[in-house]
């Protein structure tokens, strides 16, 4: 005797030769998105160091390479012809400053007329002035830093004759606490990044928008968050590109200038964004990038897909698939669009 079962089935199950795959599946979420950006490193303050009189120097008062701060004398010129000059200068304007105090006592006699008193002035006046100039000229013979820095090494050596603002630099002090990054970005990827966040894809990330992450020229990221400072108003004909300037805290002297390095520069946050594993996204013939996706029916099917940038390990995927879409990530070469398969779960999401 037979007997007939009529116990209720569950949902339709694979074929036991279906291949098993692994799928992902899809949740939005929020993601900070950077555009990196090559560039180079640049001192916060740069100074060359000139002559501001003719003379000797007496004496080099630096290390080269060495750390000085704003106002430590570096050379000393001799101040002798100077010290001269302001000595008779002053010898002069003390003269003429007892000359112009005769002549005003005389003018209450009538000894002398008004004319020979403005004359005294005058004369008295450019005594002032010239030893004036002879003391800024002594002050002259101590070349001192203007910025606090690290120096360079000396272009000259005790007894060398230098003149003033002479072209080429005795030696130049550079600011390395913070340090620039300047950086071109092309006017194309500027009006791609302007054109999402009108269209509200993009938005920004309030007081953290400025932040900068910095990768040195050997792979490995620098510790300390920059900021970005401002973005120049000017494109540059040539390059079609416009200069991004960053400021990084250097208080080791990690960054040099003239450094070669990759910034990641903050767009915005992409408050509903897909992301899937690379290995899930193929290639079709033409290059256009595809995913298999298994539908309710338990197949699979083929989704064409527009892919925005790697973000890590991941695909950002702006079209082509939603939220709750089972994504095939491994066993992908062994299914074809519209066979059955049976999924786990990929392993590998996180």
């Amino acid at each position: 005797m037979s007997l007939a079962v009529g116990c209720s089935r569950g949902p339709q199950q694979a074929p036991p030769s279906a291949p098993e795959v692994a799928v992902f599946t899809v949740a939005t979420q929020p993601v900070v998105l950077r555009t990196d950006l090559p560039g180079r490193t640049a001192p916060y303050l740069i100074a060359d160091i000139r002559p501001q009189v003719n003379g000797l120097i007496l004496k080099r008062l630096f290390t080269e390479g060495a750390d000085v701060q704003a106002g430590q004398e570096l050379y000393q010129i001799d101040p002798a012809p100077f010290q001269a000059a302001f000595d008779k200068a002053k010898a002069n304007a003390t003269a003429l400053r007892l000359k112009a105090e005769r002549v005003k006592d005389a003018l209450a006699s009538k000894a002398v007329s008004q004319q020979d008193v403005d004359d005294a002035d005058a004369a008295l006046k450019q005594a002032e002035a010239e030893l004036e100039m002879a003391r800024i000229n002594l002050s002259y013979t101590k070349i001192t830093a203007p910025i606090s820095g690290r120096i360079g090494k000396s272009s000259v050596t005790d007894g060398a004759i230098v003149t003033a603002y002479q072209a080429t630099p005795l030696a130049t002090i550079q600011q390395l606490d913070p340090m620039y990054v300047d950086v071109p970005q092309s006017t194309a990827d500027l009006l791609r990044l302007q054109r999402r966040l009108a269209e509200g894809r993009l938005s920004q990330d309030g007081n953290n928008q400025n932040s900068v992450q910095l990768i040195l020229e050997d792979g490995t990221k620098y510790p300390l968050e920059g900021t970005l400072q401002f973005r120049d108003v000017s494109v540059d004909p040539s390059t079609a590109t416009v200069t991004l300037r960053m400021v990084f805290p250097n208080p080791n002297g990690v960054l040099l200038p003239e450094m070669f390095v990759r910034t990641a520069v903050k767009e915005g946050v992409n408050d509903h964004a897909i992301l899937v594993p690379q290995q899930s996204v193929m290639r079709d013939p033409k290059g256009n990038p595809t995913a298999l996706v298994v539908n309710a029916a338990g197949t699979a099917e083929l989704r064409m897909l527009s892919v925005d940038r790697a973000v890590g390990d991941k695909w950002l995927v702006t079209a082509g698939l939603t939220d709750g879409d089972r994504v095939i990530v491994e066993g992908i070469q062994r299914v074809r669009p519209g066979s059955a398969v049976r999924t786990i779960p990929y392993e590998g999401a996180h």
